[in-house]
């Protein structure tokens, strides 16, 4: 039962921990490292990780890191269900009721919004208009449908970018069925998360050590079965237009698993695609105040691995966990 306090820590509320920042930043390396510290649950707050069909391309926690600490919400989803700010902030909030100290960990900024600031709540209406939206961006485009958007919603067009096929879909499908831009429900009440006492450590490396890093991972990844994980996935016949068939490096290596590029070429292709979408990561996070300045840590490292955790790096952000607030 949830009594509203954290045991042996003091302070009227529980602590709440995000390990945030870019793809291949070193977010999980360092969210088992406190869960160990801290008797924690690391907590998955990554929107491709939530899937289980790819461990190995999405980079999920290894079996025997699950087993060292407890775990929650990875591969929790099959690949025909997709996931969505909603259903992660209602998930993971059934979580932290009952979790040790709750570690979030993943660099999907919209679902951490969604958590500490509430998320809009926007009308039902007929699902036929989704069909309609991700037919239209395969159809023409994400480019075309963005500026489709523009011309009716250009509050909510203006801060998409014009190649972010999923929220453009998004977009477009909440503009059709109720009649309001999506910009206009973001700016309707919602229900801010209370009773936590919030700690964010954000990962800001150099960029030249995350495109070293990126290489080096999915060359790993490669050697660790990923062509075979991606081709068991395209066996499914399922829908590309869901958010699992985007993941980096599927389409990539669909290509090469289809005779259509060369596995060098697929492979260039997915760590380019990789590296630019860490450049969005990092500048959403730099310009979105998820918590107060006293309450956010960074870091300007890359964390290679638990061999870089040093005691007085683990004491200094455990002090900063514990003592604040």
């Amino acid at each position: 039962m949830q009594t509203g306090r954290t045991e042996g820590y003091g302070g009227a509320r529980r602590k709440l921990v995000i390990v945030a920042g870019p793809t291949a930043s070193g977010k999980s390396a360092l969210a088992l490292a406190l869960a160990s510290r801290l008797a924690g649950t690391v907590m998955n707050a990554d929107a491709m990780q939530c899937y289980r069909e790819l461990r190995i391309l999405t980079a999920r926690p290894s079996f025997a890191d699950e087993v060292a600490v407890p775990h929650a919400l990875y591969g929790v989803r099959a690949a025909v269900e997709p996931a969505n700010a909603a259903w992660w902030r209602t998930a993971a909030l059934a979580e932290m009721a009952t979790a040790g100290m709750p570690i979030l960990c993943g660099g999907t900024g919209m679902y951490l919004a969604a958590l500490l600031q509430g998320i809009a709540a926007v009308p039902a209406f007929d699902m036929v208009v989704r069909a309609e939206a991700r037919a239209l961006v395969a159809e023409i485009g994400a480019p075309a449908l963005h500026a489709r958007l523009m011309a009716v919603d250009p509050e909510t067009a203006g801060k998409l970018f014009e190649t972010d096929s999923q929220r453009i879909a998004r977009a477009w499908e909440v503009w059709r069925g109720t009649g309001h831009g999506l910009a206009y429900w973001q700016t309707r009440p919602t229900e801010k998360l209370t009773g936590w006492d919030t700690r964010m450590i954000l990962l800001d490396p150099p960029r030249p050590d995350l495109k070293t890093a990126i290489e080096t991972r999915f060359a790993a990844m490669l050697e660790l079965g990923a062509i075979e994980e991606v081709k068991d996935l395209l066996s499914l016949g399922l829908n590309p237009a869901l958010p699992l068939l985007r993941a980096h490096g599927v389409p990539e290596l669909g290509a090469f698993l289809r005779g259509e590029t060369t596995l060098a070429a697929a492979a260039a292709a997915a760590k380019l695609v990789t590296f630019q979408y860490t450049k969005r990561q990092s500048t959403w996070f730099r310009h979105q105040a998820l918590v107060d300045k006293s309450a956010l840590h960074i870091i300007h490292a890359r964390i290679e691995g638990s061999a870089q955790f040093s005691e007085s790096f683990m004491d200094e952000l455990v002090n900063f966990i514990i003592d604040h607030g």
